[in-house]
């Protein structure tokens, strides 16, 4: 049922006296200044017609624009075209405001007043969910600049905007959620910014845009029993999704916040070495979320992320990744090998697990160290040069991006896997893991020097500024700038200086390089060859 209209007030309606009727016989149209607004007025055969002035696509003068006899207004700079009787946009972008006219003796006057909040609220979040289903970046700006205008939380687009995606990712979580977080992070840093704020909220939005973007609702099993962590935990295993999502339906209808799920969900994201690591990356980020954001939009989070770890790929089950299993059986039957980074120097994956089994008497807190450093070093003596490499394998697909994973996955071990210790061996071991698949692909020199910031808050902060200005076309790139900055932020609190120092040379060298994201020649090669075996 459509809501009703708030009624107006009408000895409250703000008419005000625009000009003298004589200044319009000669002429079509006029733009006149009033209340901070400007005007145009328009002769047209139904009588007398007003409008915003500013096209609200990017501000064109619509008195300059072209009228038709079917009262049709056309901006003559991009075409955008608007009936004026009713502001409709019939390209079906942002809509034009119209005002009301009398004619009082000798003057015309016009109708300033505003729309109730609840209405005008309504209208623009109607315009927003278009803009964001057409996934038009600018109009979602505009969209947002309008809400925060009269007044609104401006952080209801994100709940908003998790309202109209969830449903509507296939396979569950992206980054998109995830990034949400980091953005929301960088928001609350800049309180006094209007236009920082407004990008991180942009962002955002945006990019959950373009992941469901021409995408349908998924459905989800309406299901409800009662939350047990271990059967929850098994569903998973079992990717029994349904089962999963009726675990989480039955906790929230009983009362369960989001600390209730979190060691469910942490045990169940390491169960295997998830997605390359995503899936408890986005625990966190859930967390993230969920405290900023209220609880409204905690089943729509959960009820995703589930689906993202029933449908995470398992990596340790792929040959090149096999020892995982057996390694976590014997964590803790070697000797206490002290921890240092260089123990994983462009070691391979079963050397890697290995040292971290030989090192597993020490506390998980120095190893986690170590590895973090290692997965740093990585990251800084990557081979760029593997970037324009075109006959190599699939396996060989290899960028910034998995380098990045190694530092953003290892801040999620840290702080999962240190409210629930009990999963240090799992996070330890993925943490080698990565660093073994990726260092393969490094250069013997680090090339520390060339990247050692001078001032490691000064530069962390100019890279981070950065970020808020990135010029970035993809989004999944902008928000690997993003969380790989926010992950080093945060780990280098734990670290000596000297430590730090090498973990911001290699956030500074990735924010640096050129990244290449489109492989023409080299997904034609694999691709002749795939077929060729067929």
């Amino acid at each position: 049922m459509a809501k009703a209209k708030q009624k107006i007030d009408e000895t409250k309606r703000d008419w005000r006296e625009l000009m003298p009727l004589v200044e319009l016989e000669s002429r079509p149209v006029i733009m006149k200044r009033i209340g901070g607004k400007q005007i145009a007025v328009f002769r047209t055969d139904d009588g007398l017609r007003a409008c915003d002035n500013r096209c609200p696509h990017e501000g064109y003068p619509l008195s300059e624009g072209s009228l038709s006899p079917d009262c049709v207004l056309t901006c003559n700079w991009h075409n955008w075209k608007f009936n004026l009787d009713t502001g409709e946009n019939l390209y079906g972008g942002d809509r034009l405001r119209t005002y009301p006219l009398e004619v009082r003796g000798k003057s015309l006057w016009v109708d300033l007043t505003e729309l109730p909040y609840a209405e005008r609220y309504r209208a623009i979040s109607d315009s927003l969910h278009d803009a964001f289903d057409d996934y038009s970046y600018d109009r979602i700006a505009r969209e947002i600049a309008r809400l925060i205008r009269i007044g609104a939380d401006p952080l209801d687009v994100l709940r908003l905007t998790i309202d109209w995606s969830w449903q509507k990712m296939e396979f569950g979580w992206t980054h998109a959620y995830a990034g949400m977080a980091d953005w929301l992070t960088l928001y609350d840093e800049h309180p006094d910014d209007a236009e920082l704020r407004l990008v991180c909220l942009v962002e955002a939005v945006a990019h959950a845009a373009y992941d469901v973007l021409r995408e349908h609702d998924y459905s989800f099993s309406t299901e409800a029993k009662a939350f047990d962590p271990d059967r929850f935990v098994a569903d998973i295993e079992a990717e029994d999704e349904n089962a999963a999502v009726a675990a989480i339906r039955g906790g929230i209808r009983d009362g369960l916040r989001f600390a209730d799920f979190e060691e469910a969900l942490s045990r169940a994201a390491l169960q295997h070495y998830n997605d390359f690591g995503h899936s408890l990356i986005y625990v966190t980020k859930a967390d993230a979320l969920i405290e900023r954001l209220g609880d409204t939009i905690m089943q729509p989070l959960l009820l995703s992320l589930v689906r993202e770890i029933v449908y995470a790929s398992r990596e340790d089950k792929i040959p090149e990744f096999r020892a995982y299993a057996s390694r976590l059986k014997q964590w803790g039957q070697h000797k206490n090998q002290v921890p240092d980074p260089a123990l994983w120097r462009r070691k391979g994956i079963d050397k890697s697990l290995k040292a971290v089994i030989a090192c597993s008497g020490s506390s998980p807190e120095q190893l986690y160290r170590a590895l973090l450093l290692a997965n740093a070093v990585n990251l800084l003596s990557f081979d760029i040069a593997q970037q324009d490499r075109i006959h190599v394998s699939v396996s060989g697909n290899v960028g910034w991006l998995d380098f990045t994973h190694g530092l953003t996955f290892a801040s999620a071990v840290r702080r999962q896997c240190s409210r629930f210790p009990q999963l240090w061996p799992q996070g330890l071991l993925q943490m080698a893991c990565f660093n073994g698949r990726n260092a393969a692909f490094t250069t013997p020199e680090s090339g520390l020097e060339q990247w050692r910031p001078d001032n490691i808050a000064a530069q962390l902060e100019r890279l981070l500024q950065k970020v808020l200005d990135h010029g970035q076309g993809e989004h999944i790139v902008a928000v690997h700038l993003l969380k790989t900055a926010l992950a080093v932020r945060e780990e280098i609190e734990q670290l000596e200086p000297v430590e730090a120092e090498l973990m911001v040379a290699a956030l500074t060298r990735f924010f640096e390089s050129p990244l290449k994201r489109r492989q023409a020649r080299r997904i034609a090669f694999q691709s002749l060859q795939f077929v060729a075996r067929e």
